[in-house]
């Protein structure tokens, strides 16, 4: 498999766009964000978004084409940890054009996102994010409280929030 590209992206979705005629907008939330941040050329092999509309058509032409897709219609939903209210009014345009309109999770959603998966991984993905946006700690915590207030009661939540404290800890440590 592939990396795919921010630009292979739009080839193939211009493609199903204009082979189906089913518009598309879809909420970028995994690394192809960074792509579209510009912080970074990581390599990727996925696709994971939130989508308006009808997921199954897209998801099936993606994996024709051997692309893997996590897309979803409420990215909130991928935790226990909902995401801050507001994200989706946050996002940014990428593209924006007839039938085919692709967003990027806000600097800050991008943040609260990672930390509410805590991966190593996720975790240097948000730190890259951070220290390009200069996303202050008390910004990601305010942001983090917001997210934690929309989240139903759980122990979960306890360690999202040690991974948010710990966060904002390394957000202030040197850069390698």
């Amino acid at each position: 498999m592939p990396t795919l590209t921010a630009k292979h992206l739009l080839e193939l979705l211009t493609k199903f766009v204009d082979e189906t005629g089913i518009s598309v907008d879809l909420l970028l939330v995994g690394a192809l964000t960074l792509h579209a941040y510009g912080v970074s050329d990581r390599a990727t092999r996925d696709v994971d978004a939130e989508m308006g509309g009808p997921i199954a058509p897209l998801l099936d032409y993606l994996t024709t084409h051997q692309v893997p897709a996590d897309l979803t219609q409420n990215f909130s939903g991928w935790s226990v940890v909902a995401m801050p209210p507001g994200y989706r009014d946050r996002a940014t345009d990428l593209i924006n054009q007839e039938n085919l309109r692709i967003r990027i999770l806000a600097p800050i959603d991008f943040v609260i996102a990672k930390l509410r998966r805590g991966t190593d991984l996720d975790l240097d993905d948000a730190l890259l994010v951070a220290r390009h946006y200069w996303l202050s700690a008390d910004a990601i915590q305010s942001s983090a409280r917001a997210a934690l207030a929309a989240s139903p009661q759980d122990t979960a939540l306890f360690l999202f929030q040690k991974t948010v404290e710990l966060f904002c800890k390394s957000l202030s440590a040197p850069a390698p």
